[in-house]
């Protein structure tokens, strides 16, 4: 009699935020050259959904909502969409479910669905707390980058080792086109990522014009995303001081990877979609003004470059000399 084996079911458990979900990425892809049969599933907030959805290796993504339940929690609707996302996490059996996320909201996240629950031991999780609810948990180191944390934490759950897994976050987009796009998105122009959630995170305007001018010099479009009307009125000020540059209007995370996707090299502060265009493998340069990148900056070999750091914001001479030597 032939037995059928099935294939391993993993659900990856990385809610937020938006830069720490696109750290978790190459977990889906050392998981799936490790078990190339694997099933793999994932529980993300519902605002970046998108990003899993862009990763071959993830079959099913399941949106969370704790953001927005914690706001309504008295509300029956809130309980409906919770009942909801029960049901979803536990319809089928997981022969694992990792929590990469460390926290006990993520923790407790996991307990909803079926099978053993493996994470970051108390000495190793960002909430000690969340040890608690895992079947199986491991140390890893605090000083290593985040994504070297996650696919290590990976690794000692499923027992392999990364040594010979190349880095490779696993998601493509394609270019966006939009009329409003220089070009209809040929490739010349430069991505200005203004934009950051905390105002001592922003590089000041003038050297934003300053590079602005430097790229448009050097035969480039210069091309502004921003969410908020806040951040939308700053990069329309911006835009407009340099002539060859538009501030684009609102876009998802999808047109967003698919706008860096096409650019020739993306520059921004200190913010998840800096992030996004590194893990898209675009050249980019990432600005720190009031954090660390040590442990949280681009991560992605020569064509990703940190500047600045706590409190010592780099000048636009120094960030055009970063992209010079990236477009070189």
């Amino acid at each position: 009699m032939r037995i059928i084996r099935r294939a391993m079911r993993i659900l990856l458990v990385k809610t937020s935020s938006l830069g720490d979900v696109i750290h978790n990425l190459p977990v889906a892809t050392d998981l799936r050259r490790r078990f190339p049969d694997a099933v793999i599933d994932w529980v993300v907030e519902e605002n970046f959904a998108e990003l899993p959805r862009l990763h071959p290796a993830v079959r099913r993504v399941i949106p969370v909502a704790v953001r927005r339940w914690r706001k309504t929690l008295l509300s029956s609707a809130t309980w409906s969409e919770i009942g909801a996302f029960r049901r979803a996490a536990s319809t089928e059996f997981f022969d694992a479910v990792l929590d990469t996320q460390g926290l006990l909201k993520s923790a407790l996240i996991s307990t909803q669905a079926r099978g053993p629950r493996y994470g970051h031991a108390a000495d190793s999780a960002r909430e000690p707390l969340a040890a608690r609810f895992y079947d199986r948990a491991f140390s890893i180191p605090k000083n290593l980058h985040a994504v070297e944390r996650n696919r290590r934490l990976a690794a000692a759950a499923f027992g392999y080792a990364t040594d010979d897994l190349p880095l490779d976050y696993g998601i493509t987009a394609p270019p966006l086109a939009a009329p409003w796009l220089p070009n209809d998105g040929k490739g010349d122009y430069a991505v200005l990522l203004t934009a950051t959630s905390r105002a001592d995170k922003e590089w000041p305007e003038p050297d934003w014009q300053a590079l602005g001018q430097a790229l448009i010099t050097m035969g480039m479009r210069c091309v502004l995303p921003a969410g908020s009307p806040a951040e939308r009125g700053r990069a329309g000020r911006i835009a407009a001081t340099l002539g060859r540059a538009v501030a684009a209007p609102p876009l998802n995370l999808t047109q967003l990877a698919g706008l860096m996707a096409g650019a020739q090299i993306v520059i921004g502060v200190d913010t998840g979609l800096t992030h996004l265009a590194a893990a898209l493998n675009r050249p980019t340069i990432a600005i720190f003004c009031a954090s660390d990148p040590q442990l949280t900056g681009v991560f992605a070999g020569a064509r990703a470059v940190n500047l600045g750091g706590m409190h010592a914001p780099p000048g636009a001479g120094e960030v055009l000399a970063s992209c010079s030597q990236l477009l070189a």
